[in-house]
């Protein structure tokens, strides 16, 4: 089977409504917003409940660990979803919420048809796409046919390391305000890991919220890395869901995907690890 490009425009998936292989995924958070409206044939997938697996103390893995890939297998066989199907998954953030991390996850499963929908829910409405309040009846299918990731992870050990080695390259995706420390509106504390550097998520996409072409792209993230290969690359965020924009855009742009560091900065500064600020 062809892996098809990793995005796909709303007049791409408007020309695809009829196929009986698509299966569209309607990724926002919140299900009340689902509930209320959504692209016609959408089936909704929750971030907390189903893409990850969520623990009383974020000190361990994070605010939004993965689940076990039997369990996410599970889920996918409840959407229906089989390794034949071409699966377009969609948010109202431009990919960041949470429909990059359901791209990462499914591709990390080994699936090939897996599309982010560039522009995201208000560009296919735009674009003649029609709504619905209908929720669709599930056609249930088995587990999906995978039990591990296949897409590289760092760990905490891992990033600790990599803090400590100058030949590898921490990225830090989250908005500038929250890497310099000035402002922390989720997590308990507020700074950066010592090392990393910040390449905002939001830099991926141009004024009206499309990503930038992949020669753009390619040009901006080989000045950003320079030489460091890809295993010793490590792209995070908050919590490990907007961090997969960017391992998204890499993709569009032709590049390898480097490893996604889940439990974030979420994990990082809840174990008592080095922590940098604007002013030290």
């Amino acid at each position: 089977m062809t892996q098809d490009k990793p995005l796909i425009s709303p007049k791409e998936l408007l020309a695809l409504q009829k196929s009986e292989k698509l299966l569209l995924i309607d990724a926002r958070f919140g299900e009340d917003k689902f509930e209320q409206s959504h692209l016609k044939g959408a089936l909704y997938v929750a971030l907390n409940s189903q893409m990850s697996h969520v623990k009383e103390d974020a000190a361990m893995g994070g605010r939004h660990p993965l689940p076990e890939p039997e369990a996410f297998a599970k889920t996918l066989g409840s959407l229906g979803i089989g390794s034949e199907s071409h699966v377009v998954v969609y948010d109202d953030k431009n990919g960041a919420m949470s429909a990059a991390r359901f791209w990462w996850m499914l591709k990390a499963l080994g699936h090939k048809r897996i599309q982010v929908l560039d522009g995201g829910m208000d560009a296919a409405i735009e674009a003649g796409f029609p709504l619905s309040s209908t929720i669709e009846n599930l056609e249930e299918k088995e587990p999906y046919p995978g039990d591990a990731w296949l897409l590289p992870i760092a760990g905490l050990t891992e990033v600790e390391n990599a803090v400590k080695e100058k030949d590898h390259r921490l990225v830090d995706v989250r908005e500038a305000e929250r890497y310099l420390g000035q402002n922390e509106p989720i997590d308990l504390v507020a700074g950066h890991i010592p090392g990393a550097v910040n390449i905002p998520f939001s830099g991926n996409l141009d004024k009206d919220g499309f990503f930038l072409s992949p020669e753009t792209l390619k040009k901006k993230y080989r000045q950003a890395l320079g030489n460091t290969p890809t295993d010793q690359t490590i792209v995070h965020c908050g919590s490990g869901v907007t961090a997969c924009h960017t391992l998204l855009a890499l993709s569009h742009a032709g590049m390898e995907i480097p490893q996604l560091y889940v439990g974030s900065w979420s994990e990082w500064s809840r174990n008592e690890k080095p922590i940098a600020r604007e002013n030290g």
